[in-house]
């Protein structure tokens, strides 16, 4: 999933996730408890008063941040957007002028579905099959994991007088 925007802002990060990531798993039945980013202004500053982190607290998202100045930590990412440029945008800007951002938007969809559900992938994780199948065979462990986390009465009591002594 993706949404163009003619700025990269912490608003427009917000506005991604609430607009296309959010609904994505909330469709799925899967809840969007951690999120991975890079350190781009657009995604880290102070919790108190950044667009992109007050949203995350809104959601009880957590927030992890790959390694200062190594790409390497993020690398599915990265070889992601080299794709996407030789695969997409190379080629629909030499098919095409585009009059607006929502008519790019429609051919970057269109590509982005045929990328997730129509072409396997012998990466890492994928092993021959879609991104898409590759997600929907693990949800189950998104499943387990967030059942996992979910505190009893009694876990939830010990905590908060646990969390009182000092």
């Amino acid at each position: 999933m993706a949404k163009l925007y003619t700025d990269k802002t912490a608003i427009t990060a917000a506005d991604l996730l609430n607009d296309r990531v959010i609904p994505f798993f909330d469709g799925q039945n899967v809840p969007l408890s951690r999120i991975l980013t890079d350190r781009g202004t657009e995604y880290c500053g102070k919790p108190e008063n950044h667009a992109y982190q007050l949203y995350l607290g809104i959601e009880n998202i957590d927030h992890s941040r790959t390694k200062a100045n190594s790409p390497q930590t993020n690398g599915i990412c990265e070889r992601f957007h080299k794709t996407m440029q030789d695969e997409c945008y190379n080629i629909i800007f030499r098919k095409k002028i585009y009059n607006s951002l929502e008519d790019l938007q429609i051919d970057v969809d269109h590509w982005l579905r045929s990328y997730n559900e129509s072409r396997p992938h012998s990466g890492k994780y994928c092993y021959g099959k879609t991104p898409m199948q590759t997600f929907l065979d693990s949800k189950h462990i998104a499943f387990q994991k967030n059942i996992s986390n979910i505190k009893t009465e009694t876990d939830i009591s010990f905590n908060f007088v646990d969390s009182s002594v000092s």
